[in-house]
């Protein structure tokens, strides 16, 4: 699945979901990650309403975004493109969340992750545990 990050240098989620101007992307799967790509975010209008839209948007393919801080608002925004954000609270290493998240997945995830894992099948994300 792919997993978003906030994050200034790639090493670090280190960044408020709403200051991010951009996003690391990696894949991740219980026992393989790799590195995808950086998402820039652009300028999308002087309004906070258009900006998270555009953040929302931006980050349609990721299943999970972390990041240091979020506000609700974007919270509710990536809830409803079935996007999971998490919140760290105080800067983590990017690598070791990474970690974290594979032990989990080899594991047994919670009901909201393995929906996450299956984002593209719309059918299993909407059924209710």
């Amino acid at each position: 699945m792919k997993i978003a990050f906030t994050s200034r240098t790639g090493d670090t989620i280190d960044m408020h979901f709403g200051q991010a101007d951009s996003f690391h992307i990696w894949e991740v799967g219980p026992d393989e990650a790799h590195y995808v790509q950086t998402l820039s975010v652009g300028e999308h209008g002087s309004d906070e309403e258009d900006r998270i839209a555009a953040r929302a948007n931006l980050l349609s393919e990721c299943a999970i975004v972390y990041t240091m801080q979020i506000g609700g608002p974007a919270a509710a925004k990536l809830v409803a493109k079935r996007i999971h954000p998490m919140k760290t609270n105080v800067e983590v290493g990017l690598k070791e969340s990474i970690e974290k998240m594979q032990e989990v997945l080899r594991g047994n995830p919670p009901p909201w992750l393995r929906k996450a894992m299956n984002k593209d099948n719309v059918s299993s994300f909407l059924d209710e545990d």
